[in-house]
């Protein structure tokens, strides 16, 4: 009986330990064992595009595909995976976003968290593991096609806005993927133009933001550009990627190409590139990270230990945003209310008053009772024009509609003013054509009458996105359509004439400015723009907006263009102005912008008292009152500028290296203090390959912008 109980028993132990479910296959298995596992054909199809915007996974081990999709001005519309084609989705509604130039001229580290954080929500909510933003190329002159989407032309305030952005957009499971690596400022011969610049130029003016989104950001990933630098494309670029990237910043995510900018096979593996990413082929197997890698392995000129690396790189990644374990991963949320007040904020925050003679602005509602709305961009929408990645929105509030929306009460007097012409031409696409200049009589007739029939005119002008776009750098600074006319005859008709500018990049404003008393300055502004333009205008918004570029008098003043090397070519463009790049070629050069970097007026005044200073072995602790003198709030954002004349190797006359923005209410006074870290007075020494600070005096220039200095101070560095 004994014998039978325990020949029972054992037969049932047997029974529930097969049937037992074996749950060894849901544990996560680490990043090795997952590449251990791999075959060499699924290593390398994750190292290139398997649609236009995905590259493949492994689904029997539970790695899934890796879903890209465009930025910066918002979450690009599905498209068909492998067409650029509409997928004609009916939720792939977004917020759009300001552009680059709009989020940099707001000068707050706090907006460009909060715009991290909503489009990287907005990028999770339908699926996506990377956002291709933000855009962060240093604006090395007033032409190039793609500046609306970049921050500005000053190393220091570009970076001091990509770390927010990036880790706001990171924190949402979302990688961002920094683009465009590196010393890529031009769109003319994008994809073959050579970049010559020596080493202390782009260590001190093109790579920090770079480096500064990957060692303080922690960005997961970074696009490789279009062009060569010193002779080896982006994507093949030891120097850049392996040595710089990798090895000196410590950089761990995957680098992913820009589309079709990876031009080998072997050379782009072994020198840093991770994923090649959109070609004009449509067999994927055709791509040279695919079936010409595996063979490049197979044939020992391409090591499987560097494949390896390439997928550790990328499941990493995955692993940092929770793509490998969906369960704990964030869900996002798209086109919220909340969202469109981070667009509000910042457009709102964005909007820089030029001019302000005579006080006419800001417009009393409760005296005006009828304004001419004049001009194309009073009604054009901007989300989605243009050659690269649009918006597809439910919301884009023109400045029209917000006008009318806010201010029923206020009779609106519409004329179109001028319309978009270009001249003939056979290149066959809508984006960066030849501009008609000439003015269209009926159309300024119709303004004059509707101005003379108004308490009040506005002009809404500037630029679009298809003037302004990818693939194409502008030819000058003239702005199109013949505004200009049409702007001086309505001022002739109406003397409360004001303009307000729609753009992305510096034009030439001269004769605008001294035709009218009124002038604003506002840019591709997103989902709520036309809000945010109305607000200002009547004054229930008072602008705080500072220009992150400085506007030339004219084009040959710009440094780029000063030293003829823009955009170069037809082979390579030599950076001649070394680090002497915008606000820095002007103040050492002596060179008076039509509008300085940092500048921007206000409805209300601010008067700053005397620096003081105080140091320890790394900061320099520097502090002032600040008052509002005005009677309205405000908000006003303190430049700290650092110049050292005694130098031993040439610098700037003056470097920006901190900033503050603060809100003062009427007859308010504040305490500001602001630390600079002794590093941020650093050159890049190149005998040493390191960088070095100087001993001796430095002046403290603090002020309202570039050229309007309000306080000063010097410290000295022992």
């Amino acid at each position: 009986m004994n014998k039978v109980l325990t020949a029972v028993i054992c037969m049932a132990l047997i029974v529930a330990c097969t049937t037992q479910k074996d749950t060894s296959k849901d544990a996560p298995m680490g990043i090795d064992e997952l590449v251990d596992q791999m075959t060499l054909e699924e290593k390398v199809h994750m190292l290139h595009g398997s649609g236009k915007f995905t590259s493949a996974g492994v689904e029997r081990l539970g790695v899934p595909k890796l879903k890209s999709t465009d930025g910066p001005l918002g979450i690009r519309e599905e498209i068909q995976n492998d067409s650029w084609a509409p997928a004609g989705w009916d939720n792939d509604f977004a917020t759009f976003f300001p552009a680059g130039g709009g989020l940099s001229s707001t000068w707050n580290l706090e907006l460009a968290k909060r715009y991290g954080v909503a489009i990287g929500e907005e990028a999770r909510a339908r699926g996506k593991d990377v956002l291709l933003a933000p855009a962060v190329n240093l604006i090395r002159s007033p032409l190039g096609g793609r500046n609306f989407e970049y921050f500005t032309e000053d190393p220091f305030l570009n970076k001091e806005l990509a770390v927010p952005y990036v880790l706001g957009m990171q924190a949402q499971d979302v990688a961002a993927c920094v683009k465009h690596y590196a010393i890529n400022n031009q769109e003319t011969l994008r994809g073959s133009i050579d970049v010559q610049a020596d080493e202390r130029t782009i260590r001190e003016m093109y790579l920090p933001v770079f480096e500064a989104s990957v060692k303080e950001g922690n960005a997961y990933s970074v696009m490789s550009a279009y062009n060569r630098f010193r002779g080896a494309y982006l994507s093949e670029n030891d120097y850049m990627l392996n040595q710089i990237l990798r090895e000196e910043w410590g950089f761990k995510g995957f680098v992913m190409s820009d589309w079709g900018a990876v031009h080998s096979t072997v050379e782009s593996a072994m020198y840093g590139l991770d994923i090649e990413m959109g070609t004009e082929l449509d067999d994927y197997d055709e791509w040279y990270f695919s079936e010409p890698l595996i063979e490049a392995v197979k044939s020992g000129k391409v090591a499987e230990e560097v494949i390896d690396a390439k997928v550790k790189n990328i499941l990493y990644v995955m692993q940092e945003i929770n793509a490998l374990d969906t369960a704990k991963r964030k869900k996002g949320s798209i086109n919220t209310p909340e969202h469109l007040q981070v667009a509000y904020d910042v457009a709102a925050e964005s909007i820089i008053l030029l001019k302000n003679a005579n006080n006419i602005l800001p417009l009393d509602a409760s005296v005006v009772k009828s304004v001419a709305v004049i001009g194309d961009n009073a009604k054009r929408k901007h989300a989605n024009q243009g050659f690269g990645a649009g918006v597809k929105t439910k919301t884009e509030v023109t400045p029209y509609d917000g006008l009318v929306a806010k201010f029923p009460n206020i009779e609106i007097n519409y004329a179109q003013g001028y319309k978009e012409k270009y001249l003939p031409n056979d290149l066959n696409r809508s984006w960066g054509l030849p501009v008609d200049y000439t003015a269209d009589p009926d159309l300024i007739k119709e303004a004059v009458a509707a101005a003379k029939k108004s308490d009040v005119a506005i002009v809404f002008g500037g630029s679009n996105r298809l003037v302004e776009t990818e693939a194409e750098d502008r030819k000058g600074l003239k702005l199109p359509f013949a505004q200009e006319e049409l702007i001086k005859a309505v001022k002739a008709a109406n003397p409360n004439t004001i303009v307000v500018m729609v753009a992305g990049a510096p034009y030439d404003v001269s004769g605008i400015h001294q035709t009218v008393d009124g002038l604003l300055w506002s840019w591709f502004n997103g989902s709520r723009a036309g809000d945010a333009i109305a607000d200002v205008l009547f004054g229930n918004v008072n602008p705080s907006g500072k220009l992150p570029v400085t506007f030339p008098a004219k084009l040959e003043d710009s440094p780029a263009h000063a030293t003829e090397s823009f955009p170069g070519g037809p082979d390579v463009v030599n950076y001649e102005e070394g680090i002497l790049v915008g606000y820095r070629w002007f103040d050492t050069k002596n060179v008076e912008p039509f509008y300085a970097f940092g500048y921007g007026l206000s409805y209300t005044s601010f008067e700053y008292g005397e620096v003081s200073s105080k140091q320890t072995d790394d900061v320099i602790q520097l502090s002032m009152d600040v008052t509002n003198t005005g009677e309205v709030a405000g908000k006003e954002v303190v430049q700290v500028y650092f110049s050292k004349e005694q130098s031993t190797v040439e610098r700037a006359a003056k470097e920006l290296k901190a900033f503050t923005k603060v809100s003062l209410n009427g007859g308010e006074s504040k305490m500001v203090t602001i630390e600079v870290p002794l590093s941020e007075l650093a050159y890049y020494d190149v005998s040493t390959s390191d960088w070095k600070v100087e001993s001796g005096e430095y002046k403290v220039l603090i002020g309202a912008s570039s050229r309007d200095i309000r306080s000063e101070g010097s410290v000295t560095i022992n």
